[in-house]
């Protein structure tokens, strides 16, 4: 941050996306529409998107700064959404400090090496910001196009990395991490406090080369019950949210599944929590407790439906984020890949238009 830029809260106040629809959502303020945007926008539905795509890895294409702004910027300019998502995986700082691993198409990330032991733990070095230069470079792309539009960077939260690094790849029970967890708390926490380190230094980079916001996907932790995510994952996550807390920029926190986690998801740093679909939002609300904004939280699914359908579910969203002091509207979970584009410009509009003051 330079000096002539002062930390107002949350947001830089001397920038351009201060004032910003979605900005002022997360600060709880008064808005002129209910912001939009979708957790991966920049990507699969788009047409645009798999014709710059074809032929190069995904691994590849996040470290490449000209695709990754051009794929970032397409949402933007085809639906007129309130903020850009940065394009990345959460696996990106891992495969930056030497993680033999890979997202293979169909599957996800698989890691060659899952970590089951304490000499494991060597794996995991710091990150620096030379590790991730494209970053940096692909930042300061962006947010010399977006102009006001704001642009959030993301990071994969501690305990869902742990998950894809001791299972060596997406799991449906999470059985090894479990084990671990339970059987060797202590290793647990050392290699959850590891990762939290990296995902920190991983959301600085984004915040110092420009990110308005950013926010932590905790995928998989709704695999948990409250008392497990209190003791073994929500220290790990604090450390991440306390690490960046100075930097004034808004924290976002979601997960799936995470009906039952809300308020602890709140209590671990998170000016914004995110709710799936299966929560209506004033109980979400209710859940997180006073002082944070919502943001949610249409089943992506509805989107497949016929237009009066997409509108009566969104209305719903809506009436249910009526009366909270912050509402970012987006889907209970991310874009499914199938998804029309044209039904997400609609979605952008309707709500737009719906919400208008």
């Amino acid at each position: 941050m330079s000096a002539n830029e002062s930390r107002g809260p949350l947001g830089r106040q001397n920038t351009a996306t201060y004032d910003s629809p979605f900005m002022k959502a997360c600060r709880r303020e008064a808005v002129p529409h209910t912001p939009v945007w979708f957790m991966r926008q920049a990507g699969r539905s788009l047409p645009e998107y798999r014709k710059v795509r074809e032929g190069t890895a995904m691994l590849e294409s996040c470290m490449r700064p000209d695709l990754v702004t051009e794929i970032t910027l397409q949402p933007v300019r085809r639906h007129n959404v309130d903020a850009a998502i940065y394009f990345s995986d959460i696996v990106v700082p891992l495969k930056a400090i030497g993680i033999d691993l890979d997202i293979k198409p169909g599957v996800g990330p698989v890691v060659e090496k899952p970590i089951r032991s304490r000499a494991d733990l060597a794996q995991l070095r710091d990150l620096t910001p030379e590790d991730v230069h494209y970053v940096t470079e692909a930042m300061g792309m962006l947010t010399a196009e977006l102009g006001s539009t704001p642009l959030i960077g993301f990071a994969g939260a501690p305990f869902t990395l742990a998950s894809y690094l001791v299972e060596g790849g997406p799991s449906r029970n999470h059985e090894h991490t479990k084990a671990l967890m339970y059987g060797d708390p202590q290793l647990w926490a050392d290699l959850l406090d590891r990762l939290a380190e990296i995902t920190a230094a991983f959301l600085k980079v984004q915040i110092e080369a420009g990110a308005s916001a950013v926010q932590l996907f905790d995928s998989w932790v709704g695999a948990l019950a409250p008392a497990d995510y209190r003791r073994s994952v929500m220290p790990a996550s604090v450390k991440v949210f306390d690490a960046i807390a100075s930097y004034g920029v808004p924290r976002i926190h979601f997960g799936v599944g995470t009906g039952e986690l809300l308020g602890l998801m709140g209590e671990a740093g998170a000016d914004v929590v995110g709710a799936d679909w299966r929560v209506p939002l004033d109980e979400a609300a209710r859940r997180v407790g006073p002082g944070k904004a919502i943001q949610g939280n249409l089943d992506p699914a509805v989107l497949f439906s016929t237009r009066e359908a997409v509108e009566q579910k969104t209305d719903e969203v809506l009436a249910a984020a009526s009366g909270l002091e912050g509402h970012i509207f987006n889907l209970g979970h991310g874009v499914l890949p199938t998804t029309d584009p044209e039904a997400l410009t609609r979605l952008v509009d309707y709500v737009h238009t719906r919400t208008a003051v």
